[in-house]
């Protein structure tokens, strides 16, 4: 629940756990899950913030990209008890979710910034001169950086999520022992591509295999470090790149990637060499959430800019380009 005093409450359930037996998303699970879950989070959330209803003015939902079912599930449930009350419904991208969610951080950056999104399957680097007005510098050709911690986990043998599980398993690791690809590094652009880390990953685990019958725990640690360092080298190095062609000093990194420590130090040293300043949203706020989503539409509304009220006959978008929302 965000108003003008900023994030006033907000409660999160993880579906880790159910998805977890089946080492990854199901979508017709997570959509029953939605069911079950919203009203109650609803309910608690408005407790936690010592509210009714007849307070709200406002309701903001998740219109896509993602997951049909879910989807529909939270926008009929918004849409629906928008209309119980008589007050609109702001339909609103979740990458720009992701994108704002940096400021609601303290302290919080101004506009302009480039952005980097890395968030599931997307790895996207962006300047953002203001709500609204997003302009895309590069993307992922093919897998995103989410998805080549989550693959490259599922190789190592790694439980669902793979993403943090890689990342603290690297903590034991040699980063030096393994010299993994930095793909599209010196491409000329902004631009990536993670899948032939993917496949480098499992040659240097068949390589391992045919050295020796057992793989063991260190091998392991030391080619999970040496998988992080390499996203983590590709997606610095390009977002300070985009810093310099693009004349900014202030870079945004958001996403559920954005909480990964390896990424936050060597941005945060970087950036410092070059007089420029990188700015995350708080780790609990870097998966996804209700927060962002409803700080995103406060923002729309208090600039101006608003999606079209679209609660008497709601849709959603489960393929959205971010920008297809600029204004």
């Amino acid at each position: 629940m965000c108003t003008e005093k900023g994030l006033i409450a907000h409660g999160l359930h993880s579906q880790i756990a159910m998805h977890r037996a089946y080492g990854g998303v199901v979508p017709e699970l997570a959509s029953r899950d939605h069911i079950r879950r919203v009203l109650p989070l609803t309910k608690e959330v408005l407790a936690q913030a010592g509210m009714t209803l007849e307070d709200i003015d406002a309701i903001a939902y998740t219109a896509g990209p993602g997951l049909n079912g879910a989807l529909l599930v939270g926008a009929s449930f918004a849409c629906a008890l928008a209309w119980s009350r008589g007050i609109p419904t702001l339909p609103i991208h979740h990458l720009e979710g992701h994108l704002l969610s940096p400021l609601l951080a303290d302290p919080a950056p101004d506009f302009p910034f480039v952005a980097l999104l890395v968030s599931g399957g997307h790895t996207q680097i962006m300047q953002v001169d203001g709500v609204g007005q997003y302009q895309l510098l590069g993307e992922t050709l093919d897998d995103a950086a989410g998805e080549a911690f989550d693959k490259s986990a599922k190789l190592l043998g790694l439980p669902y999520p793979g993403g943090p599980a890689l990342s603290a398993l690297a903590e034991k690791g040699n980063v030096e022992r393994f010299q993994l690809p930095r793909p599209m590094l010196h491409s000329g652009d902004l631009d990536f591509s993670f899948s032939g880390l993917k496949t480098a990953v499992l040659t240097t685990l068949r390589k391992l295999e045919a050295e020796s019958s057992v793989i063991t725990e260190q091998d392991r640690a030391d080619l999970a470090a040496a998988t992080q360092a390499a996203i983590v080298d590709v997606l610095a190095i390009k977002s300070l790149r985009a810093l310099k062609q693009s004349g900014l000093k202030r870079l945004v990194v958001a996403g559920g990637v954005g909480a990964n420590r390896l990424l936050r130090r060597q941005l945060e040293i970087e950036s410092e060499k070059m007089g420029a300043q990188v700015y995350f949203p708080p780790v609990s706020l870097c998966t996804d959430n209700g927060a962002m989503i409803a700080f995103a539409a406060a923002m729309r509304v208090k600039s101006g800019v608003q999606q079209p009220d679209i609660s008497s006959s709601f849709k959603v978008k489960p393929r959205w380009d971010l920008e297809d929302v600029t204004h």
